[in-house]
C-alpha cells in the first residue's frame, strides 16, 4: 500500500470517528458557519503574483518542516506579506495539522483560506464551514468522478468554492466540470514524492480558461514562478518554502517582490 493509499484508508475511520462525536448538526451551529466566504479565485486574479501561502508543520516526504511557529502568527505575517490565499492542513496523522489551526488563522486575518486536506465525504465540507474555511481541496487522485461532482457541488452550495488537484492527464479529464472554481496543478506524484514543474508545463494547456490555474508544490525560487507565469497559471501554491524562513513575513513579501522583477 502507497502512501496515499494509507492516508485515504486511515481518513475513512478518522472521519467515521469524527461523525459519531460530533454530527453535522453540531458543526452548523458553530458562530463561523453563516459566515460570508471570501474568494480565493477572485483574491489571485487581484493580485499581479497569487501566492497560496501555507501553513505545513511536517509532510510524510519530507518530516519536520516547522513546528514552532503559531498559526496566527504565520497567519499574520502572510497577511502582511501580501500573498493571495493562505492554505491550512489539517490532517494530523501525516501534516500535523488540525482544524483548530483554521480556526486560529481565522481570528487574525481576512485572507480567504483554504482548508487543506483529503476530502472524501461531504461532512468535512460542513467542519471546513464551520471552521472559517472559504474553499476546500479535492483530490482527483483519491476519487471517483461521481464524488467529484458530489463533493464540489455540495461545496459550492455552502458557498465554499473547489480547489481540483491533479497530477496527470487522466485525471485531469475525469475530473472537468463546472462545479469548480480552480484547476490545481500538482508537480509531485502523490504515489513516488518525486517533483518536476514539467507536469504544470504539460497540462496548461489542456486546462479551460474558465479555472483559475494553480501550480502546486515544488516551487522554491521566484525564477520557478517566473517560468509557470507565460502558462497561464495565476495561482501558485507555496508551503515548506516559506514555512522554512526564520522571518516569514519578510521572507515572503521579497519572494513575491523577486516573482514580478
Amino acid at each position: 500500500m502507497n502512501i496515499l493509499a494509507r492516508i485515504v484508508a486511515d481518513k475513512k475511520k478518522e472521519v467515521a470517528n469524527r461523525k459519531a462525536l460530533f454530527p453535522e448538526t453540531y458543526w452548523e451551529q458553530s458562530p463561523l458557519f453563516e459566515r460570508p466566504t471570501v474568494s480565493l479565485k477572485n483574491s489571485l486574479l487581484d493580485k499581479a503574483v497569487g501566492i497560496i501561502a501555507e501553513h505545513k508543520r511536517r509532510s510524510p516526504s519530507k518530516a519536520v518542516i516547522n513546528q514552532s511557529g503559531s498559526v496566527a502568527r504565520i497567519a499574520e505575517a502572510y497577511t502582511q506579506a501580501g500573498v493571495g490565499g493562505m492554505s491550512v492542513l489539517t490532517d494530523s496523522k501525516y501534516f500535523g495539522g488540525s482544524l483548530e489551526d483554521l480556526v486560529q488563522a481565522r481570528a487574525v486575518t481576512s485572507l480567504p483560506l483554504l482548508r487543506k486536506e483529503f476530502i472524501i465525504d461531504p461532512y468535512q465540507l460542513i467542519e471546513a464551514k464551520a471552521h472559517g474555511a472559504d474553499a476546500i481541496l479535492l483530490i482527483a487522485a483519491v476519487l471517483e468522478r461521481t464524488e467529484i461532482k458530489k463533493l464540489s457541488e455540495a461545496a459550492q452550495s455552502l458557498g465554499l468554492e473547489v480547489l481540483l488537484e491533479v497530477h496527470n492527464q487522466e485525471e485531469l479529464e475525469k475530473a472537468l466540470m463546472p462545479s469548480l472554481d480552480l484547476l490545481g496543478v500538482n508537480n509531485r506524484d502523490l504515489k513516488a514524492f518525486q517533483v518536476s514543474l514539467d507536469t504544470s508545463k504539460t497540462l496548461a494547456a489542456k486546462i479551460p480558461d474558465e479555472f483559475v490555474k494553480v501550480s502546486e508544490s515544488g516551487i522554491s525560487s521566484p525564477e520557478a514562478v517566473r517560468e509557470l507565469k507565460p502558462y497561464g497559471y495565476r495561482g501558485f501554491l507555496i508551503g515548506e518554502h516559506l514555512m522554512r524562513a526564520d522571518n516569514i513575513q519578510t521572507f515572503t513579501h521579497k519572494f513575491i517582490q523577486a516573482c514580478q522583477d
